[in-house]
C-alpha cells in the first residue's frame, strides 16, 4: 500500500484483532487482559486491543452512577444545557495564534500515527477550523479532503443513546423499563434495565468477543450479520455479572436497545434516525447504511491489520468489508461538517432532548470520569471514539469552553510502544504512548486548546 509522504514505506502487523470503539472504559475500573478476536474495553486515549479465545468475565468493577460522592465529571450542568450557539462558531475562522498552535498540534501527532490520511476539525465560539492530513486512497495518490466519508464506528451508540432518551420524553418508554418488558430471552433481563445496557452495567456478554461472531466475520468480512444473530451470539455467554454489579462495555448492550427502538416506534432504526435526529440537525451528510457496503462519495478507504488475510507488508483494504455486524452499536457513515454540528447538539442537547433529560444525560457519569447513558465523559469532555476495521474517529465536546473537536482517520491501526505484539506497524520506533490514530490526534488538540484529556 503506497501511503502518504508522513508514512510511506511503512508495514502494518497482521493479528486478526477486531476492535470497536474503546471509550472511557478504564476510568470505570482497570479491565483484566484479554485475547485475540475480542473486543475489551479501555481508555479513549489508549484504545486497547484484545485478542482471540479471551475469558468471557473482563469486566471491571465500576459505580453504575455518580452517586459515589466523587466529583461530578461537569460542573454546571445547567450552564452547558442553555448556553446559546453564536453564528461565529459556524462563519467565523479561529484567530491565526490558534490555528497555528492546532495546526502544529494535529500534524506533529499525525505524524506519529499509523494512518495514511486525517481529517480534523475544531469549533468554538469565535469559529471554526479544519484541515485534511495525508491520503485518502493511496494506491491513487489521491489527497484527503474536508467533505470527504469515513464510517464512524462506535459514535453510532450515542446517535442509538440520543433515540432512546427521545424515547423517554416522549414517554413512549422508562429507562427503568426490563429489557425483558421488549426482548424475551435475555438472561437477568426482568432485572435489567434499559438504563443499564445505556450505561454498560448489564452484565450481558458482548458479541465481539466472541468466536461464534469473530471466526465467520474474520474469515469472509463481507458476511452480513441480523441483530437477532448478534444478540444470540451475546446471550450465549451471558451472564458475566449481577445487573448492575459492574462495568463492561459490551456492544450487545446497544443492539438490544436499537431493537427496543424499533419495536417501540413500529419503525425501522434508520427510519427513526432520519427523522428524529439527521433531518432536525440537517445532517445531509450522515447516513445509515443498512445491509450496503458502500460509502457515499467522496470517500475514504480504510486499512486495517484485522482479519484472517492482512501482513505486515500488505494489510486489508476494509472500505469495503460489511458493517452491519456493528449495527446499532457501530454502523454509520459521516463527515467532519455534520459531526462537528451534532457533537455540540450531543453535548449541549439543543434540537435533540429537552433541558431535563439532556440534564439527566449530563449527570449520568460516575464522577470525574466514565460512561453514562451512551456517552463518555472525562474532566468536562464529552463524547465517544469509534473504531472498527478501517477507520478510526474521535468526536468530544467540551463543557467547559464550547468546543468540539472531530478527528476522522482512515486506519485503526495502534502506534507507539503497545505491549501487545503485533499490533502496530513493524517499523513503528515504539517511542510514544500506544494509541489508535483519531484519539492520538485528539488528546493532541486537547493540549493545544489548554484542556487535555484528563481520565482523573
Amino acid at each position: 500500500m503506497k501511503r502518504s509522504d508522513t508514512h510511506r514505506g511503512r508495514t502494518r502487523s497482521g493479528l486478526a484483532v477486531l476492535t470497536v470503539v474503546l471509550l472511557l472504559t478504564a476510568a470505570c475500573g482497570s479491565n483484566s487482559a484479554a485475547s485475540k478476536g475480542s473486543v475489551t474495553a479501555s481508555s479513549s486515549s489508549n484504545a486497547a486491543v484484545s485478542s482471540k479465545a479471551s475469558s468471557s468475565s473482563a469486566a471491571s468493577s465500576a459505580p453504575a452512577s455518580s452517586s459515589t460522592g466523587a466529583a461530578p465529571c461537569i460542573t454546571d450542568v445547567n450552564s452547558v444545557i442553555s448556553r446559546k450557539a453564536g453564528e461565529t462558531s459556524t462563519t467565523g475562522t479561529l484567530p491565526s495564534a490558534e490555528v497555528t498552535k492546532l495546526a502544529t498540534a494535529a500534524a506533529a501527532s499525525f505524524k506519529l500515527a499509523a494512518a495514511p490520511g486525517a481529517v480534523v476539525g475544531v469549533r468554538t465560539p469565535a469559529g471554526s477550523w479544519t484541515q485534511v492530513y495525508g491520503e485518502a486512497d493511496p494506491a491513487a495518490n489521491a489527497p484527503m479532503t474536508v467533505g470527504i466519508h469515513t464510517r464512524i464506528g462506535s459514535v453510532t451508540k450515542t446517535f442509538t443513546g440520543t433515540l432512546l432518551l427521545q424515547l423517554v420524553q416522549a414517554r413512549k418508554l422508562s429507562l427503568d423499563d426490563p429489557i425483558s418488558k421488549y426482548e424475551p430471552g435475555i438472561p437477568n433481563g426482568d432485572r435489567i434495565t434499559l438504563r443499564m445496557l445505556a450505561d454498560m452495567t448489564s452484565g450481558i456478554f458482548s458479541y465481539t468477543q466472541s468466536t461464534a461472531f469473530t471466526d465467520p466475520f474474520f474469515a469472509k468480512p463481507q458476511t452480513n450479520f441480523t441483530p437477532a444473530e448478534l444478540v444470540k451470539i451475546g446471550v450465549a455467554g451471558s451472564p458475566i455479572f449481577e445487573p448492575g454489579a459492574k462495568f463492561n462495555y459490551s456492544n450487545t448492550n446497544t443492539i438490544l436497545l436499537g431493537l427496543v427502538i424499533e419495536k417501540v416506534t413500529g419503525q425501522s432504526f434508520g427510519q427513526v434516525l432520519q427523522q428524529m435526529v439527521l433531518d432536525p440537525l440537517k445532517l445531509t451528510n450522515t447516513t445509515w447504511p443498512g445491509d450496503s457496503t458502500a460509502i457515499p462519495a467522496p470517500f475514504a478507504r480504510g486499512f486495517t491489520l484485522q482479519g484472517d488475510t492482512a501482513t505486515p507488508s500488505k494489510p486489508s483494504d476494509a472500505t469495503n468489508w460489511s458493517s452491519t455486524w456493528g449495527w446499532t452499536a457501530g454502523q454509520m457513515i459521516s463527515n467532519i461538517s455534520d459531526l462537528l454540528t451534532y457533537g455540540r447538539a450531543l453535548g449541549t442537547g439543543q434540537g435533540l432532548l429537552d433541558p431535563a433529560v439532556q440534564a439527566q444525560r449530563l449527570n449520568s457519569f460516575p464522577g470525574a470520569a466514565g460512561y453514562g447513558l451512551a456517552l463518555g465523559c472525562a474532566g468536562g469532555w464529552v463524547g465517544h471514539t469509534g473504531e472498527l476495521p478501517g477507520y478510526n474517529t474521535a468526536l468530544y465536546y467540551d463543557t467547559t469552553t464550547d468546543t468540539t473537536v472531530v478527528v476522522q482517520t482512515n486506519s485503526d491501526i495502534q502506534s507507539g510502544n503497545c505491549p501487545e505484539k503485533g499490533t502496530t506497524l513493524t517499523d513503528d520506533p515504539g517511542q510514544a504512548v500506544c494509541s489508535a490514530p483519531a484519539t492520538r490526534i485528539f488528546n493532541a488538540l486537547a493540549v493545544a486548546l489548554n484542556h487535555p484529556f484528563a481520565m482523573s
